[in-house]
């Protein structure tokens, strides 16, 4: 089992940037690839961000490529998302996840996943 606790949520201007951090409970972190999702009222949640447990390999989302940055501390047990340039349209509950599941070339879910922060970029 693993608990996952996300901060860093807020409201910022668009062109801002915001860190989101998620914290992870249970002694396997290391081993698991981590991963951020988001859901904007009335649409799916969608695949936003992935970093494999050995932390030299990412994956990013279409949408989010060269603005956004995750990253790993696995001695703090804790996962990042770094985000900047920040628009409007990224304004999503954001949701950590461990080991995300992977099918038909789509990230589509994930084994735990913590409560959600909420993210709000005003034009």
């Amino acid at each position: 089992q693993v608990l996952l606790v996300e901060s860093g949520g807020g409201l910022v201007q668009a062109g801002g940037s915001l860190r989101l951090s998620c914290v992870a409970s249970g002694r396997t972190f290391s081993r698991y690839d981590m991963g951020w999702f988001r859901q904007a009222p009335g649409k799916e949640r969608e695949f936003v961000a992935l970093i494999r447990w050995t932390g030299d390999g990412t994956d990013y989302a279409n949408s989010v490529k060269g603005r956004f940055t995750i990253f790993r501390d696995d001695a703090k047990n804790t996962v990042y998302l770094e985000m900047n340039s920040l628009k409007p349209e990224d304004t999503s509950v954001y949701y950590c996840a461990a080991d995300p599941l992977y099918n038909s070339g789509r990230y589509y879910g994930a084994r735990y996943w913590g409560q959600g922060t909420q993210v709000t970029v005003s034009s």
